[in-house]
């Protein structure tokens, strides 16, 4: 009887996810209140959510053991820190661009309790310590950078405040960016959160928002380094069984971002040969999740967010009579409408992230020129 109670518990919770899959945009659209708070409640609860929490600090002594809110007091919820971050940067995001919605006032007094000056000299108090200088790299450090990207050139008065208050932490994080990315050798090359194609793609646009010119030359010339001579990809060795990134696809976006568009063409043309007939080994079918209660399995479901927003930004680097940029965007948007499928799942595997995939890809964050 349980079991039959449990099956039918999580099949409801299947219907009743793909019934708000329907009505959420297509790819690019604009959101309807009703979607903005859909999306904005998820971090909102995630963000004062201390617990369950994987902290992923070094204990060097007793001192070391407090816990997530005593270590980050910005960004203490939705179980690690980077899924914080992203999860500010979300709520940022749509209030730039759904400033009237009906959740607005909540997200300002969250935002206002979280991003003040004191919590973020914290924040970047944190990596003055040897042993917490490679936290986050570079998968938190991207987002907060993106976080600040976001702030920017925001003309809104408690957002313009924000960006002050975040500046000690975006400069420690560019520092040690500054320092790592001629150290590094190689590129991460994987599927999950240290992977370099995706980091060099927000410190990139990042870079441009914020004009740093030592900054865009650093990742632009580490990105050739990495990978402009890369050919015949491997795309049939993807996706692993955690994956919520394609680390092919994410190469491809950052290439777009490094190369001029005709180089880029050609580039792409040696880097997936047969895209052109509609093949790329497995990187254009979308994937299902086996459990979303399963923290890892449930990565699955970001994978089909990331490869949307990564298939639509290398389709807007070619020209519009390429038959590649029709195959591309119609898979971005096959792999949109799998992975929303799972981001109101009822379960915080999924919920404490999935929002802020499937917004960036909605968004079409990264695709615009930046700003």
């Amino acid at each position: 009887m349980r079991r039959r109670l449990l099956l039918a518990l999580f099949v409801s919770c299947q219907l009743v996810n793909m019934a708000m899959a329907d009505d959420l945009p297509e790819l690019g659209e604009k959101l309807t209140d009703e979607q903005v708070a859909g999306f904005a409640r998820l971090a909102l609860d995630g963000m004062v959510c201390e617990f369950p929490n994987k902290p992923s600090n070094v204990l060097t002594d007793a001192q070391s053991v407090r816990t997530p809110k005593q270590m980050h007091p910005a960004f203490y919820g939705c179980f690690d820190w980077h899924s914080s971050v992203h999860g500010h940067w979300m709520l940022v995001h749509l209030l730039r661009h759904y400033p009237d919605c009906s959740l607005a006032a909540e997200m300002r007094e969250k935002l206002a309790v979280h991003l003040t000056a004191e919590n973020l000299q914290a924040e970047a108090d944190y990596f003055d310590e040897k042993e917490n200088r490679s936290f986050e790299r570079m998968y938190g450090w991207a987002w907060l950078l993106r976080l600040a990207a976001e702030l920017h050139d925001w003309p809104d008065e408690q957002g313009m405040a924000w960006r002050e208050n975040i500046k000690p932490l975006e400069k420690k994080i560019v520092e040690l960016t500054k320092a790592y990315l001629p150290r590094l050798s190689y590129p991460i090359r994987t599927g999950v959160h240290p992977d370099s194609a995706f980091a060099f793609c927000q410190v990139l646009d990042y870079a441009r928002i914020v004009k740093d010119v030592e900054m865009e030359e650093l990742v632009v010339q580490r990105g050739k380094d990495f990978y402009q001579n890369d050919r015949a990809y491997p795309a049939s060795y993807e996706p692993s069984g955690e994956d919520f990134f394609s680390a092919g696809l994410n190469e491809a976006d950052l290439m777009r971002r490094v190369l001029d568009k005709d180089q880029f063409t050609a580039w792409l043309d040696d880097f997936l040969p047969e895209l052109k007939v509609g093949k790329a080994g497995n990187l254009l079918t979308p994937v299902e999740v086996s459990d979303v209660t399963d923290g890892k399995l449930v990565h699955l479901a970001g994978l089909d967010l990331s490869r949307a927003w990564t298939l639509q930004g290398i389709a807007s680097a070619l020209d519009h009579n390429d038959p590649r940029r029709a195959i591309l965007n119609e898979s971005a948007a096959e792999h949109a409408k799998f992975g929303l499928r799972y981001v109101f799942s009822g379960h915080y595997e999924g919920e404490h992230w999935l929002a802020t995939f499937a917004m960036y890809a909605i968004g079409r964050v990264g695709v615009e020129p930046a700003r």
